[in-house]
């Protein structure tokens, strides 16, 4: 089966595991997908990912949930450009995640980074998702 939004449900399982309680939710494997876990990993939200090589030549991406006294530490995550309305956004208007206690990721032609580190290099580009 194809997924139109391969992002989407990634972002549909981290949620979907939290919810369960989960230690470690799986994925399949994609480079937007990894610079995406990249960017939640240095920003604290989860514990880590690795990749976990099949026979055929697929492969997915364990990921490592992060919980705090029992609650996930991810509380929001959401999709904002999505396949069928795309959302970019210049340097000046990169919106603030519930007053910079949020991230959101955003895709540059630098690469994926989250929102203050886009102002501090002063590009836009794409509005991922948005977690908090």
């Amino acid at each position: 089966m194809a997924i139109s939004d391969p992002l989407g449900d990634m972002l549909t399982r981290i949620r979907n595991a939290q919810m369960r309680r989960k230690n470690k939710v799986s994925s399949p494997n994609s480079k937007l997908r990894a610079h995406v876990l990249d960017v939640l990993a240095k920003e604290g939200y989860i514990r880590g990912y690795t990749t976990v090589e099949y026979e055929g030549g697929k492969s997915e991406l364990e990921i490592e949930l992060k919980y705090f006294d029992g609650e996930p530490v991810i509380r929001t995550i959401e999709r904002v450009s999505k396949p069928g309305r795309r959302v970019y956004s210049s340097v000046r208007n990169i919106p603030h995640v519930s007053n910079g206690l949020g991230v959101s990721i955003i895709s540059t032609p630098r690469g994926v980074m989250s929102d203050h580190q886009a102002r501090d290099e002063n590009v836009g580009g794409e509005v991922l998702c948005r977690v908090f």
